[in-house]
């Protein structure tokens, strides 16, 4: 499950940011500075309006707004 897919107010753990391609390394690289690394728990704050748009997530003690795709990236286990 990635984290585009759980839903608002549920808690998650990372269990690892996928990566194909060039394009992905570089988005891998940046979430994991910001944060998203296994076994920090996440939680899905809000979605865009009718599912389209950005996804506000709580890593940690920090928010962070992320596009579908990048959430998509980041794979989760709801705790």
């Amino acid at each position: 499950m990635n984290l585009e897919q759980i839903p608002l107010g549920v808690r998650a753990r990372v269990s690892k940011i996928s990566s194909t391609g060039d394009r992905r390394e570089d988005i891998r690289g940046q979430l994991e500075d910001i944060g998203f690394l296994p076994g920090e728990q996440v939680e899905v704050l809000r979605k865009g309006l009718l599912g389209q748009g950005p996804i506000l997530i709580r890593v940690g003690s920090s928010t962070f707004a992320l596009r579908e795709s990048e959430a998509r990236l980041v794979e989760v286990e709801i705790l």
